[in-house]
């Protein structure tokens, strides 16, 4: 585990990756909004109070407000490509859960969709990840990476550059 400087931005990131492994592995994938805790409390004082931030929480930080189930008779890369997040959220946030191969096996991934999955799903090599990204508006990112029964995780601001951009382009006005 790499142990980066601390920002608002890593820190939501973190808290959002510490509550989805309260929660376990073999979750649906999870959206969140990212607003800015003292734009919060001062625009929306009693979803601030519902949240539990209180004078107390930090001002500079990011407040991250979990969105409704998505929808699962469809991809999530399709379902938040037709997300627009309005102005007053900073950023967003997500979770989801992939299988990830070594790059050894990238030489014989197979072009047909189908026939991709099922090499990735049987390849005796493959690995369970849970993938967190967190975005801003102002162009920063954040990955919290951890392999399923390992027990180091790593982070960094591009270790998903694909789904890095993908939620970029729901910021965009």
């Amino acid at each position: 585990m790499s142990l980066m400087p601390s920002n608002p931005l890593r820190d939501v990131a973190w808290e959002i990756e510490n509550l989805a492994d309260s929660e376990g592995w073999d979750q649906a994938p999870s959206l969140y909004a990212l607003v800015e805790t003292a734009r919060l409390r001062s625009d929306e004082p009693a979803l601030a109070r519902e949240l539990g931030l209180d004078e107390d929480s930090d001002e500079d930080g990011y407040t991250a407000v979990a969105q409704d189930e998505l929808p699962a008779d469809r991809d999530f890369e399709d379902f938040v490509a037709e997300i627009v997040w309005p102005p007053q959220v900073h950023g967003t946030a997500a979770v989801l859960e992939r299988l990830m191969l070594p790059p050894e096996a990238e030489a014989a991934l197979p072009d047909d969709q189908t026939d991709l999955l099922s090499y990735v799903a049987e390849h005796p090599d493959r690995q369970e990840v849970r993938i967190t990204v967190a975005v801003t508006r102002d162009g920063g990112a954040h990955c919290v990476l951890r392999l399923r029964g390992v027990d180091e995780v790593a982070e960094g601001p591009d270790l998903v550059p694909g789904l890095v951009s993908m939620l970029r382009q729901t910021l965009t006005d």
